[in-house]
């Protein structure tokens, strides 16, 4: 399969901005309040970030599960090794069952078996997990905005200057709602569903609960900044060429992300993914059953029949 197929600074403040919430409580985004001006950043357009398996780690501070398994290739020698999603059971956000959890999935892939994920069974990825799409295309209006992916028909709504409900009923990707602070967009998911297959936020399995909720700072910065969290990324992830223009030197858009679930985390935890341009054609990249087993260049056996049945 091809690989696009399969494919702490601001935490103090973030956390204190965007306290934990519980599925009836409302969160960040006052009605009413950080309304779009001729003055608010310009967000729309397709955004490319050059790799996989995961977020980019930040500067200090708890950061997201990673790879225990890591490459030899001399020109990529020591990153994450995409072939083997072995996650890192001993980070200390992970509560001790969710390292358990976490182990055994590593376990299934170092037997060189490839565990089902949203991904590969196609389904709806959840946040954080759909930053795993190389493209995201956001639609920007005063009232909402709209965030599509590149891959199998992701969509997500962000209703603006708006409060989750009070009963949130559980969706695909949750109850998203934004707001502008200053230069920043800031969006706001709660309710994402735990009663569905592969309820993981990550390749490395993952899993989460009702309480998980999800801060995401989207802000657009220099080129003398962006190269910071592309080089962490550079240090920690499989780079893919291609799509992103790695001479582009404009704005680039970087996604802070704050993450807590008291249900599997012990503590908050922050990322980054940072998002430059590109090639403005938008493929259709379609997920669909296929019975070739890539990883070891064979077909799985399907049930058949003596005769047909017409």
């Amino acid at each position: 399969m091809n690989v696009r197929m399969q494919n702490l600074v601001l935490l103090t403040a973030l956390v204190a901005a965007t306290p934990a919430v519980a599925q009836t409580v409302p969160a960040a985004g006052p009605a009413g309040s950080g309304t779009q001006s001729a003055s608010t950043p310009d967000f729309s357009g397709i955004w490319w970030h050059p790799s996989l398996p995961g977020l980019e780690p930040p500067a200090s501070g708890p950061g997201p599960v990673t790879n225990r398994s890591r490459t030899d290739v001399r020109q990529q020698k020591g990153i994450s090794n995409y072939n083997q999603l072995v996650g890192d059971y001993t980070n200390p956000i992970l509560k001790a069952q969710t390292a358990e959890t976490v182990k055994k999935f590593g376990e299934i892939s170092l037997r060189g078996i490839t565990f089902p994920s949203p991904a590969n069974q196609c389904w709806p990825e959840p946040v954080p997990y759909i930053y795993k799409n190389f493209a995201m295309q956001i639609f920007q209006h005063p009232d909402r905005l709209t965030i599509i992916y590149d891959q199998d028909h992701e969509v997500r709504h962000v209703r603006m200057n708006e409060r989750h409900p009070t009963q949130v009923k559980p969706s695909w990707y949750g109850d998203s709602v934004g707001h502008y602070e200053g230069d920043a967009l800031v969006v706001d998911t709660i309710g994402q569903r735990t009663d569905r297959p592969f309820a993981m936020l990550d390749l490395y399995g993952t899993p989460y609960t009702k309480a998980l909720h999800v801060v995401e700072r989207y802000r657009l910065i220099p080129y003398e900044e962006a190269k910071e969290g592309l080089e962490r990324d550079a240090k920690e992830n499989m780079q893919i060429p291609g799509d992103l223009d790695r001479n582009y030197r404009g704005k680039y858009l970087q996604v802070q992300l704050v993450v807590e679930d008291e249900g599997v985390f012990t503590m908050p935890w922050t990322a980054t993914v940072t998002f430059g341009r590109g090639t403005t054609e938008w493929s259709e990249i379609v997920c669909a059953e296929n019975r070739h087993e890539y990883y070891n260049n064979t077909d799985s056996e399907v049930p058949t029949a003596d005769r047909p049945d017409f």
